[in-house]
């Protein structure tokens, strides 16, 4: 498999793929802590635990699900839209703002009845963003960092030994070989500022969503769904080859700090403990 064998492992890969590992696991940690901290009379931390299930469940099973059938698997409606620019690109932020936002809405609604109090509606935000973080992007760069430490060392043979790369599932493991070897501290910079604004993104939606939930503010579901679709729309565009890298930086910076102004501004009004008895 000559095409391993002239890859090179940049200088910077590893050290950069290590501090990334550590900002992605401090990321939540630290918000967890700070809030639970500041707030342990008006949080629980069975919101916490809600707001990580509720992710998994909307966006890693009932959203994957539709994914499979919709792109992954080989018929008419994946080859439409996988060869199409703008099917992809409206299929995969509607996708993402509707599962995400409408599981957010149920959790809320029907499931956390107790306790209700706008701390908790953060604590949510910060399980929801924090699970995302650790189950799914946290593994990618362990297997970056595992892949740029063997493949370090220089005996190639014994790396695709390890990482258990044949001729058959060659072609399939190249790129990422090749992400490893190229990650670097500017390629740390984005991906941990990016996790940074996807968290801050989490938790002012549930914010929203719950300043509708107790307020019998139904206009809070498509407001965030909308949000949603906007702050991933350069992202979607970017696997596309659309738009730059730091186009999307630029946009999803943007998008946060619009969710994060209206969040703190419905975060204000609400006053705790706050129950009513009309809800959506």
């Amino acid at each position: 498999m000559t095409e391993f064998e002239n890859i090179v492992i940049g200088r910077s890969a590893v050290p950069s793929l290590i501090i990334t590992v550590i900002l992605m696991i401090a990321i939540p940690v630290i918000f967890f802590i700070y809030w639970r901290k500041k707030h342990k009379r008006q949080t629980k931390i069975g919101w916490l635990i809600a707001g990580a299930a509720g992710f998994i469940v909307s966006a890693r099973v009932l959203e994957l699900g539709v994914h499979m059938f919709c792109i992954v698997a080989d018929n008419p409606v994946s080859r439409f839209i996988n060869g199409n620019t703008v099917a992809f690109v409206l299929y995969g932020v509607i996708m993402a703002g509707v599962f995400e936002e409408c599981g957010r809405h149920i959790v809320l609604k029907y499931i956390l009845k107790k306790n209700r109090t706008r701390e908790n509606a953060v604590m949510y935000g910060i399980g929801h963003g924090g699970i995302e973080i650790l189950a799914v992007l946290l593994p990618s760069m362990v297997t970056y960092l595992v892949v740029a430490v063997l493949f370090s060392k220089g005996d190639v043979d014994s790396a695709l030994h390890s990482l258990k790369i044949t001729e058959e599932t060659a072609s399939a493991a190249l790129p990422a070989v090749q992400a490893a070897a190229a990650f670097d501290f500017g390629m740390m910079a984005m991906n941990v500022i990016e996790r940074l604004f996807a968290l801050l993104l989490h938790i002012g939606l549930t914010v929203i969503i719950y300043y509708g939930v107790i307020k019998a503010k139904a206009v809070c579901i498509p407001v965030a769904i909308l949000l949603h679709m906007l702050m991933d729309t350069f992202a979607a565009l970017y696997q596309r080859n659309v738009v730059p890298l730091w186009a999307v930086e630029v946009w999803t910076a943007i998008w946060v700090a619009i969710v994060v102004f209206i969040a703190v501004k419905l975060y204000g009004e609400m006053k705790e403990p706050y129950q009513t008895e009309r809800v959506l």
